[in-house]
C-alpha cells in the first residue's frame, strides 16, 4: 500500500548551504590546521635550537677551562725557563770563579803572597805582598799572557815593612773575558 501525504508540513522548506559557504569553511579548516601543522614544526626547531645553545654553552665553560689551565701551564713555564736561567748563569759563574783561581794560583810567582782575591762581576781585584816590584811586574805579564783577562791593571803598589824586611804591597785590577 502507498501512502500519499497531501498535507503541507508546517515550516519553510530546509535550505541548503551555497557551496562558497562550504568552500570557506573548508579553506579555513584547512589554513588552521596548516598554521597548527607549521607552529608544530617550529615549536619542535625551537627545542632543538635550545638544545644547541646548551650544548654550545657547555663546551664554551669546557675549553674556558682548558685555556685557563692551558696559561697558567705557560706562566709555569715561563717561571721554570726564568729559574733554568738563573741557574745556568749560576753555574757559568761558579766555573768562571774556578777557572780565576786556579789561573791565578797557576800564575803566582813564588816571591808572591796573595792576600785578598774579590770576583765582582767581570772583575777581580787581587792584593798581595811581592819581594820586589820585577815580582809582580812578571805576575801581571804571565797573568796578561793567559786566554782569561782581557785587561791587567796596577791600581796600587808601595813600599812597607814587615819584621825589618822592606816587601811590595801592591792591588791588581783585572777584566775577565766573557766565556
Amino acid at each position: 500500500m502507498i501512502r500519499i501525504n497531501l498535507l503541507r508540513v508546517s515550516g519553510p522548506p530546509p535550505r541548503k548551504l551555497p557551496k562558497e559557504i562550504l568552500l570557506a569553511v573548508a579553506a579555513i579548516v584547512l589554513l588552521v590546521a596548516l598554521l597548527a601543522f607549521v607552529h608544530w614544526q617550529m615549536m619542535g626547531k625551537r627545542q632543538e635550537m635550545a638544545r644547541r645553545i646548551t650544548s654550545t654553552e657547555q663546551e664554551i665553560a669546557l675549553y674556558k677551562a682548558k685555556i685557563e689551565k692551558a696559561s697558567k701551564a705557560k706562566e709555569e713555564q715561563k717561571i721554570l725557563t726564568e729559574k733554568l736561567t738563573v741557574i745556568n748563569s749560576l753555574k757559568k759563574q761558579k766555573s768562571s770563579s774556578t777557572k780565576v783561581l786556579d789561573e791565578v794560583s797557576v800564575q803566582k810567582p813564588e816571591k808572591l803572597h796573595l792576600e785578598v782575591l774579590k770576583k765582582d762581576g767581570n772583575r777581580v781585584g787581587i792584593e798581595g805582598i811581592a819581594l820586589d816590584d820585577e815580582t809582580v811586574a812578571n805576575f801581571m805579564t804571565n797573568l796578561r799572557k793567559t786566554n782569561l783577562f782581557k785587561t791587567v791593571d796596577l791600581v796600587v803598589s808601595e813600599q812597607v815593612e814587615q819584621s825589618k824586611i822592606k816587601l811590595k804591597k801592591f792591588t791588581l785590577s783585572c777584566e775577565i773575558l766573557q766565556m
